[in-house]
């Protein structure tokens, strides 16, 4: 994102926002892009962590990354106690743990007053996601979570095209993602025995779902505009042996009248993260490919086909402020788009703590969204067991 002149996060607080992250150990996964996204713009700085679930190794792990060693701490509960005590207390947690943990650690949070970054999903079930839902509306906390994919440049293009009818009435959107890092039959080694994502107690009740399916429900939906009404799937566990699922085909009905297809993998060999997104109008339609996330393919009825580019000054405004290059031939990336969401994020937890109303076209995740992704899951294995019947997705509680 780019800025001129005084950052308007330190112009509403006076300083930068104070976070805690809480996972992240060393060889942890998405840590520590969370970390450099979160700090990227300069309006978080990090200044307390719980970076591991064992209390010597998260103390010598946060001094490691360079916390202060009295905010090196060895268990969330201690840290939230001591941060909220504090002056120059933390304002805000990013949660970066297996997703069995994300509840407990948002809910501290949210009920002392602290603002959340999540990474996805949200939590690994429907009763948790309404009752964290709830927690943060009483609260009035904000909660973002980190579904990168809706923060790139393009794809912001892509929902202010719809938006402003470019492509008339939505028929259909398509999306399919596939990915090659459980592609091994490791289950039941060694190796596999230290993958958390294979215990399904720990990755939620449909590992494909929570992982790639949350993504691509919320991208589809993002650009839309509009949340999925219904679903009806088909699951599958491709490896053999495997506790959880790692392929999934699913129809979509939205509650603007599209219909909608996602196909997940996560057993592909050699595909490192290929994520594709379709939409069909009745005038044009979109093309987005995230190995190409800078460019966008309009595809017009009658028209030539157009070749629109990240950092052109055609673009949208929300396409413009999400790109931090003004040229064109220089893509932003995952970590540019990890700091997307962190900064937007960032805006409205100072204006929340400075009291001032929240943006209204605020375009980072919230809880909600977080929320439906959870509920889609829960519809859809209800489908899948339920011989492959529609199955509602509640839009709220």
């Amino acid at each position: 994102m780019l800025h001129s002149g005084d950052d308007p996060v330190i112009a509403t607080l006076g300083r930068q926002l104070r976070l805690g992250v809480v996972g992240g150990a060393p060889g942890a996964m998405i840590a520590p892009m969370h970390r450099r996204a979160s700090v990227l713009d300069g309006r978080f700085a990090i200044v307390a962590g719980v970076l591991s679930s064992d209390p010597a190794r998260s103390v010598a792990a946060g001094i490691e990354i360079g916390l202060a060693p009295d905010r090196a701490y060895g268990s969330v509960a201690h840290m939230v106690d001591a941060e909220t005590s504090r002056a120059d207390g933390i304002d805000a947690v990013a949660i970066m743990t297996p997703n069995d943990s994300h509840y407990a650690i948002a809910a501290a949070a949210t009920d002392r007053n602290l603002d959340v970054i999540i990474d996805k999903p949200l939590v690994n079930l429907a009763a948790e996601a309404t009752e964290l839902l709830h927690r943060v509306r009483r609260a009035g906390t904000v909660l973002c979570v980190t579904h990168p994919y809706s923060a790139y440049p393009m794809i912001r293009e892509a929902r202010a095209l719809i938006e402003a009818g470019a492509l008339g009435e939505i028929r259909a959107i398509e999306v399919r993602y596939l990915a090659g890092g459980l592609a091994a039959p490791i289950d039941g080694t060694a190796e596999g025995k230290r993958r958390w994502r294979l215990d399904p107690a720990r990755s939620g009740p449909s590992l494909v779902l929570g992982d790639l399916g949350t993504h691509a429900h919320h991208l589809a939906a993002f650009v839309l505009n509009a949340p999925v009404s219904a679903v009806r799937a088909e699951l599958a566990t491709l490896v053999r042996g495997r506790r959880v699922h790692d392929y999934a085909e699913l129809a979509l009905r939205f509650a603007s009248g599209a219909r909608g297809r996602v196909g997940l993998c996560q057993a592909a060999p050699g595909q490192p993260n290929n994520l594709s997104l379709s939409v069909i109008g009745e005038r044009a339609s979109l093309e987005w490919r995230h190995d190409r996330h800078a460019e966008l393919s309009l595809l017009p009825l009658a028209d030539p086909p157009q070749r629109l580019l990240a950092g052109a000054p055609y673009l949208s405004p929300a396409a413009r402020a999400a790109s931090r290059l003004a040229r064109t031939g220089h893509p932003d990336g995952m970590l540019e788009a990890f700091a997307n969401l962190y900064s937007e994020a960032a805006l409205a937890i100072a204006a929340r703590r400075a009291g001032k109303p929240p943006d209204q076209d605020a375009l980072f995740p919230t809880v909600l969204d977080g929320a439906r992704g959870i509920w889609f899951i829960q519809a859809a294995i209800a489908s899948d067991r339920s011989e492959h019947r529609w199955e509602p997705c509640p839009a709220d509680a």
